[in-house]
């Protein structure tokens, strides 16, 4: 049978990595990523996804993790996902959601819809990303446009490193944006990954 494969998001790499290596797994799997920036644009994820499966798998005959939720695809991916049984993807509308667990997700999304959510990696990126990324280094003026129905943000942080939450305050403060943090772990990712996992082996 041949190896299972992992199609993951970039802004994973870390976390996925230490979730696979703390599961036995790292070795039993082949994993690959696509660029981070796909985030800023969610339309190009499915066809990126596409291109890398035709190259890694294709006769459609290995288990395939999908390294996303749905991620702003607009129900794209369960599309692609459901003309593929051997595809599986994780839970969720955003991987905030399964960083944070769907409790706690729909606990802060129902207290403040206009939230804007930080993982680790998109605290230490933010400025590559988001800033630069939404083209607000150039063009300001555009920040109403972008964040002015927002109201905060929240770090989701996997670790505790003081970097990261120093990086996150300071996105927030750029924002003109209330800042909050919850510490989240890696056990709702864990979860999330290696049940799924489970289901594609």
């Amino acid at each position: 049978m041949a190896t299972p494969l992992v199609l993951a998001c970039g802004a994973l790499v870390a976390e996925l990595r230490a979730v696979l290596a703390a599961a036995g797994l790292d070795r039993e799997v082949e994993v690959r990523y696509l660029p981070a920036n796909l985030h800023n644009r969610p339309e190009r994820i499915v066809p990126a996804l596409e291109a890398l499966l035709a190259e890694a798998d294709p006769h459609h005959d290995r288990a395939v993790l999908v390294g996303y939720a749905d991620c702003g695809t607009g129900g794209g991916l369960d599309r692609l996902l459901d003309a593929r049984p051997n595809l599986r993807r994780l839970p969720g509308s955003h991987c905030y959601e399964f960083f944070a667990g769907a409790d706690l997700f729909e606990a802060l999304h129902d207290a403040e819809p206009g939230t804007l959510y930080l993982t680790d990696y998109l605290a230490k990126h933010f400025d590559a990303l988001l800033w630069q990324g939404l083209g607000l280094d150039r063009h300001p003026e555009l920040l109403p446009a972008y964040f002015g129905n927002y109201r905060r943000v929240v770090l989701l942080s996997q670790t505790e490193r003081a970097d990261v939450l120093e990086a996150a305050a300071a996105a927030a403060a750029r924002l003109g944006l209330a800042f909050e943090h919850r510490h989240v772990g890696l056990q709702p990712f864990s979860a999330a990954v290696t049940v799924q996992l489970r289901k594609v082996a």
